[in-house]
């Protein structure tokens, strides 16, 4: 089998391996000529034969719509375009409808595995007609991971961005989970040795996961992770799963407080928390940090100051 695989990143790049071990013939394409095989898109169809063409776009949710309007005018009838990266599914109908005017079928593939994909598989979501599944299946079963699980054909077109994006959305509650846990334990003398208990974790308790075992990986590099700044962005799919939330009356507020808690990361010094602690200095006389003032109070006034708090209030 022969496909098509635009944009060579972190995932895409080791896509190309996984897909290559697994016999599948790649041609793939990128800006960067160290990584490509082919001069342009048009060089790439060209080297792909006859149809049924298959072509993956691996490319972020900015570069997409150009490329598949390239794509467009390239290929033809019954061949395949396959948009895995991280866009929006209800971007996933006019793509489909923009490709079907010539002919060519569209699948969207919320894909799963990150930098780890090359050697563990990745999980794939996949939304769009069975026929054009049944056109891409020996690529999909390349990329999974062995075993039963790991690959779904979800729905209709737009049905599996859908599913990646509320993935990715219960990852955010997830990570903040661990990340809360993992202050408070280190906030507690009485913990001795914290990444310890997240090691401990790994075997015999609920909440055991992959995750888990990639912040015990974190902290083996670095116990008090003294060299990572407190700052983190979200890829979009966050906020996308909020807003969907909203348009479907579906509460999430765990996911919604997760999102939020990265925009509270990006903020030096975040104003809304300025007025709060301003009130607590009026209603309660709390103490108030000056621009340049970085200490904190130790943890028997924050104790103590919670019980004086609760009776001037």
């Amino acid at each position: 089998m022969k496909m098509g695989l635009i944009g060579l990143g972190k995932m895409g790049g080791n896509m190309r391996q996984r897909l290559r071990n697994a016999g599948i013939e790649v041609v793939g394409y990128d800006r960067d000529p160290a990584l490509t095989d082919a001069a342009d898109l048009a060089d790439l169809v060209g080297q792909l034969g006859d149809s049924p063409r298959i072509v993956w776009v691996m490319l972020p949710i900015q570069a997409v719509p150009e490329t598949l309007a390239t794509l467009k005018e390239l290929l033809g009838e019954g061949d395949v375009v396959i948009d895995g990266g991280n866009s929006k599914w209800t971007h996933d109908v006019p793509n489909a409808e923009l490709l079907a005017e010539k002919g060519i079928g569209y699948l969207d593939v919320g894909v799963s595995g990150g930098v780890w994909g090359l050697e563990n598989g990745y999980a794939l979501m996949v939304g769009g007609s069975k026929e054009n599944v049944a056109k891409a299946l020996p690529i999909f079963e390349a990329l999974k991971p062995e075993g039963p699980y790991g690959y779904v054909h979800a729905g209709g077109v737009g049905a599996g961005h859908f599913a990646k994006m509320v993935h990715n959305g219960i990852e955010y509650g997830i990570m903040q989970s661990y990340a809360e846990g993992w202050e408070l334990l280190t906030a507690a003398s009485a913990v001795d040795d914290v990444p310890a208990v997240f090691e401990s974790w790994q075997e015999g308790t609920v909440i055991k996961s992959w995750l888990l075992e990639l912040c015990v990986r974190a902290m083996q590099e670095d116990p008090n992770l003294d060299h990572i700044r407190g700052y983190a962005e979200d890829s979009g799919e966050g906020r996308w799963t909020v807003e969907a939330g909203i348009d479907l009356a579906v509460p999430t507020p765990a996911i919604t407080a997760s999102l939020y808690a990265r925009f509270v990361s990006r903020q030096e010094d975040s104003p809304a928390m300025k007025l709060v602690a301003a009130m607590r200095n009026q209603f309660g006389g709390h103490k108030v940090l000056a621009e340049d003032e970085n200490s904190r109070d130790d943890a028997s006034d924050r104790l103590g100051e919670g019980a004086a708090g609760r009776a001037k209030a």
